[in-house]
């Protein structure tokens, strides 16, 4: 039995599915090898919170056939349930991604950002994975349509372009929204939500440091240097948590 991380009266089922690195790594080999597409979004409370309260977003979710646990949180308590499963955040994921993509000489595909950083970004990849081919870049404008028909346009360049592996890096909920609406027009490109995280390769964002996230503190250090943005999201992030802990309960209960 899984965590209800979305009530059950919503009717949708929305699942950690990936539980470790070494086996979303197993699965993209074939996934590249085929050629076939595939879209990965990465689970935190505040896409809890967001799932919650949009339907269209949860459908986009349910759409994926990837998920993985970005957030201790939810390690946390899917260990409580017996159903554990590794951290894997978006940003940590481009890294072994873009190594295997270049492995396998899969053309990789960059959509969010600004120019700049996409350009910066695609220096930095290619510079630190040997093999790497960033063939596309993608910045859109401000109040971009992820199902409109700009997004109709980004996906058949990306097609054209004959990219295997796109990193989207729109944020929540705009890029899992691009994401499942893409999968419908192609089944060759893989799609992987990475929020800010061709921003910290380019270096127009500063990640929390890597003691500060072995302690899981990272939410810590984002709310101290953004506390205006960030205070009402992570307070509705801690509303969850009873709820959630109640459902891990349960779950551990129902699996032994």
């Amino acid at each position: 039995m899984q965590i209800e991380w979305v009530p059950a009266s919503k009717g949708q089922n929305v699942a950690v599915t990936v539980p470790t690195l070494d086996a979303l790594l197993a699965d993209m080999k074939v996934h590249f090898a085929d050629q076939k597409g595939f879209s990965l979004a990465t689970l935190n409370l505040d896409h809890v919170v967001k799932l919650r309260d949009d339907a269209a977003f949860r459908a986009a979710y349910v759409a994926h056939s990837h998920v993985t646990a970005d957030g201790n949180p939810i390690v946390w308590l899917s260990k409580l349930a017996r159903t554990p499963v590794s951290l894997l955040a978006g940003a940590d994921l481009i890294a072994p991604l873009a190594q295997l993509a270049g492995s396998m000489d899969v053309p990789v595909g960059l959509l969010g950002s600004t120019e700049d950083t996409l350009q910066a970004a695609a220096d930095a990849l290619q510079a630190r994975h040997p093999g790497l081919r960033v063939v596309t870049r993608i910045a859109p404008p401000m109040g971009f349509d992820p199902t409109g028909d700009l997004a109709e346009s980004y996906i058949a360049q990306l097609e054209a372009d004959g990219v295997g592996l796109c990193f989207l890096a729109l944020g929540a909920p705009k890029q899992e929204l691009f994401a499942a609406h893409a999968m419908t027009k192609t089944d060759s490109v893989g799609f992987v939500s990475i929020g800010a995280g061709l921003d910290f390769i380019a270096g127009t964002q500063v990640r929390a440091p890597r003691f500060v996230r072995l302690i899981a503190a990272e939410w810590l250090w984002r709310l101290l240097t953004n506390p205006r943005r960030l205070a009402a999201r992570y307070a509705a992030c801690f509303g969850v948590l009873p709820r959630l802990l109640v459902s891990a309960l349960r779950a551990r209960r129902a699996n032994g």
